[in-house]
């Protein structure tokens, strides 16, 4: 008997090339992933009574707003926040609080998307930029705590910008997309996953920073990823919102909007066929790769089974795409993860292959 490819470990989505190996990855009877149960019922959904209610909130934040910021908004200068700068402040009029953690990993494109962003739409940004020290010992640390290499980004992003909103006293924050557009983790359109203090926590970050400490990290180096506490939440009145809860969200083609009308670029990004997701930032593809390693799938995965569900491919086209550059070591990225951790390639691919749970077991190891 031969060697078992990549495809052979484990079981798909009969419609699209979701593994079942995804986090909270649950199949109907038809083997049809939550994903794919979500972009069907996107299909059903009424967008312009949807869009009415969100209609409703930013009418009613704006009248409460009175003097201050109408709503925060977590941005990196991505295709995605830059999208939502534009409906915020084009389309309805807001004047936002656009809220910056710097994860320290940018490159010259996605600096230069973030200022071009800030220029257009004409909002005040608070940036906050944390110790470089911390974070490459949290990168190390990321790891092996969550098999993942970016937990001080995920952390960072949720729990800054809600302390921002809390010391603001803006109690809505404005995110764009949520879990139950794309990644079906756990929820669809019907059975949305709501915004609170819990959701970056659950949906990425994993782990506390409580559960951080340690190896030469303090405490007191841990303020920014530190979540507000259910009782400072309540009492501020904190509400977020998901505009792909109320609009239709299509990211391929808000990419091509902002991109031709308002100057957003590119960039190469490694491991997968599509320069758009994440390419401001150096370190992305080492993000990608260590859910390859131990989930069996990556960035490629994602988007191809997107551009499935959009009848933009054949799932036997998004399968040679997968792998072609899912099973892709990139290296320039990975490469710069080891100099800054000090791991060495072997021991970041056993930390990884360690951390497989479930079906992923049946992996080989790399």
């Amino acid at each position: 008997m031969g060697k078992k490819t990549l495809f052979e470990f484990f079981n798909y989505c009969n419609r699209c090339c979701m593994p079942e190996t995804n986090e909270d990855m649950q199949f109907d009877e038809m083997g049809i992933c939550l994903a794919c149960q979500s972009a069907e019922q996107k299909i059903h959904i009424d967008w312009k009574k949807r869009e009415k209610q969100l209609k409703k909130i930013f009418e009613k934040t704006k009248k409460d707003s009175k003097d201050n910021y109408d709503c925060v908004i977590g941005i990196s200068g991505g295709k995605d926040s830059t999208f939502q700068l534009y409906v915020l402040t084009k389309v309805y009029g807001l004047n936002p609080l656009a809220v910056t953690f710097n994860h320290t990993w940018y490159n010259e494109t996605g600096l230069s998307n973030l200022q071009n962003s800030l220029e257009k739409f004409n909002v005040d940004n608070l940036m906050f930029t944390p110790r470089k020290d911390t974070v490459k010992k949290l990168a190390k640390k990321s790891l092996t705590s969550i098999g993942d290499s970016c937990w001080h980004c995920h952390a960072g992003i949720g729990a800054f910008v809600l302390q921002t909103a809390i010391r603001y006293n803006v109690p809505l924050i404005v995110w764009g997309e949520s879990a139950s557009h794309a990644s079906g983790k756990g929820s669809t359109h019907e059975t949305p996953v709501k915004y609170d203090r819990n959701y970056f926590i659950k949906q990425s970050a994993k782990v506390e920073a409580i559960k951080m400490k340690g190896d030469g990290i303090t405490m007191k180096q841990m303020n920014p990823y530190v979540f507000p506490s259910e009782e400072e939440c309540n009492k501020s009145g904190i509400k977020g919102i998901f505009l792909s809860d109320y609009i239709f969200w299509d990211d391929e083609r808000q990419e091509e909007f902002v991109r031709d009308e308002y100057g957003w670029k590119e960039h190469p990004v490694e491991h997968t066929y599509k320069n758009y997701k994440s390419s401001g930032c150096d370190l992305n593809a080492v993000h990608d790769y260590s859910k390859f390693v131990k989930r069996g799938f990556g960035r490629a995965t994602d988007q191809a089974s997107q551009d499935v569900r959009a009848g933009l491919l054949t799932r036997d086209e998004a399968f040679k795409l997968i792998k072609k550059y899912d099973t892709k070591k990139p290296v320039e990225a990975l490469k710069l993860y080891l100099e800054i951790t000090g791991y060495s390639e072997k021991e970041f691919f056993t930390i990884l292959e360690n951390q497989r749970e479930g079906k992923a077991k049946k992996l080989p190891n790399y």
